[in-house]
């Protein structure tokens, strides 16, 4: 038989557990040398898209060094769902671009749009990932 004491601190206990289990979502992850390259990086390239230039093979360089950042990001484990959350929109902006201008190379006016919006989001995250400590 199951005193009341006990059956009390098996609830305490469970869910204490299950509430440390999903606090990771709220701390952020902490300063990393390799990501704060990568992004800087990535803001580089941003800066440095030339619209009189083909846009494919820009645009994949952006995307690939965001795959680079995702797939180290991952590895590293759960804890840096932060600053994967922060590079979701920039990655679907540059895999939108990528995925046109390798069909049809895009307006010069489509590219600036698309620099202009890159650029905003790469000075954001890159701001956020070295930010961290």
């Amino acid at each position: 038989m199951v005193s009341t004491k006990n059956l009390c601190l098996i609830a305490v206990v469970s869910v204490g557990l299950t509430g440390c289990g999903s606090i990771y979502k709220y701390i952020p992850s902490f300063w990393d040398d390799n990501q704060s390259a990568k992004i800087i990086d990535v803001r580089q390239k941003a800066h440095n898209i030339d619209c009189t230039q083909p846009q494919a093979p820009q645009a994949e360089a952006i995307v690939r060094d965001l795959q680079w950042f995702r797939l180290y990001s991952d590895s590293k484990g759960r804890s840096q769902q932060d600053v994967i959350a922060l590079i979701k929109p920039m990655e679907e902006t540059a895999q939108d671009w990528a995925k046109r201008s390798s069909v049809q190379e895009g307006s010069r006016t489509y590219c600036e749009i698309k620099k202009k919006v890159l650029v905003g989001q790469a000075d954001r995250v890159a701001g956020s990932v070295l930010g961290r400590w």
